[in-house]
């Protein structure tokens, strides 16, 4: 292979331990490839990825417990939280504000600034979950949606969304929550996050991520289809009426990807594969204890440890693909392609720089 060739390779994940991106399982590979040309967004004209994506939607309803889903398989969590934001903006009166944890993924950002609506960040606790009396505080009768996180993309915490469902429920407002990294780690843990453990309107959670379906391929679920409906628009000039995704045009790889992972792991795969990420964080979290450093107990698959910047940069410098919390933590998630030997190389590395 020719430098050249070699620059433009595509990323390997051999000592990727940031990212809640991974390598796609093969099933999903190669129904991406044969589906990459169709358009789910014009479902009349392409009916049979529309057909996968409304199979993959209800799988996706197996996931988070909800018996009836309505939603559509997005490109990510960006997109799926910006429509939760945007339908309950549709579905209020007047001027709106949103309530979210300040450990909301930043895509929150995003969408109080493309749909101009007020964004209030609660803080957190001392274990990284939505302060409760906080959410109490920001919300009022003109709170759209109350945002709660399955799953934060720091620290891998997951908030009291019963709790936050009640806060919702006192204001008139809906309940979202982003569960875009955490949704297939969920399942098998004793955590209330569902559709099914409390009256959650609409929801995120990315096969992309943990779900080992190629990018982009994002979930936005909704319990009632009035939210849906208060997202579309009518389309002309396309065979089918409207459309209430928030992209127009959107491949079916991503759909067809989905569909294909979500038959092959759910729900024994997707169980083995939380069990070897929780042991692996588990595991790296009591060798990094044992080092002196301060280290998050993992809730989820993602360990954050008080590492000093010095030797931060050098295992950057040896190719190690980390990141840091907004509080400089490091942050490694044991996403699938994650191993133990991955673990067991960063730990020499991590000696050698200590």
């Amino acid at each position: 292979m020719t430098r050249a060739e070699t620059r433009r390779a595509p990323q390997d994940f051999e000592r990727v331990l940031s990212s809640m991106c991974t390598d796609p399982h093969p099933a999903a590979r190669e129904a991406a490839e044969r589906f990459l040309a169709t358009n789910p967004g014009d479902p009349e004209t392409y009916p049979t990825v529309a057909d996968l994506e409304r199979e993959a939607v209800a799988m996706l309803g197996d996931v988070v417990a909800l018996d009836d889903p309505h939603g559509y398989v997005a490109a990510g969590g960006t997109e799926a939280n910006l429509q939760a934001v945007r339908a309950a903006r549709n579905l209020a009166d007047g001027d709106v504000n949103v309530v979210a944890p300040e450990s909301a993924h930043f895509s929150f950002q995003k969408a109080a600034d493309v749909l101009d609506v007020e964004l209030r960040l609660a803080p957190t606790d001392d274990d990284h979950r939505a302060d409760i009396d906080a959410v109490v505080d920001l919300a009022d009768d003109d709170t759209a949606v109350v945002v709660g996180v399955a799953g934060t993309t720091e620290y891998g915490r997951v908030d009291p969304i019963p709790a936050l469902a009640d806060v919702a429920a006192d204001v008139g407002a809906r309940l979202h929550v982003d569960a875009a990294w955490g949704g297939f780690f969920l399942p098998f843990t004793d955590h209330d996050w569902s559709f099914s453990d409390a009256p959650v309107d609409t929801m995120t959670i990315d096969p992309h991520k943990v779900g080992q379906a190629p990018v982009p391929a994002g979930g936005f679920l909704a319990r009632d289809p009035e939210t849906l409906d208060a997202l579309a628009i009518a389309t002309p000039y396309l065979e089918s009426d409207t459309q209430p995704t928030l992209g127009g045009t959107r491949s079916g790889g991503g759909v067809a990807g989905a569909h294909a992972v979500l038959s092959e792991l759910w729900p024994g795969g997707y169980r083995e594969q939380y069990e070897r990420s929780q042991a692996n964080a588990d595991y790296l979290a009591a060798e990094l204890s044992a080092r002196g450093y301060d280290v998050v107990d993992p809730e989820l698959p993602l360990v954050a440890a008080d590492l000093p910047d010095d030797e931060f940069h050098a295992l950057r410098d040896e190719g190690w693909r980390i990141s840091r919390t907004a509080s400089d933590a490091l942050r490694v998630v044991c996403m699938p392609h994650v191993t133990r030997e991955m673990l067991d190389a960063f730990l020499v590395d991590v000696d050698a720089v200590a």
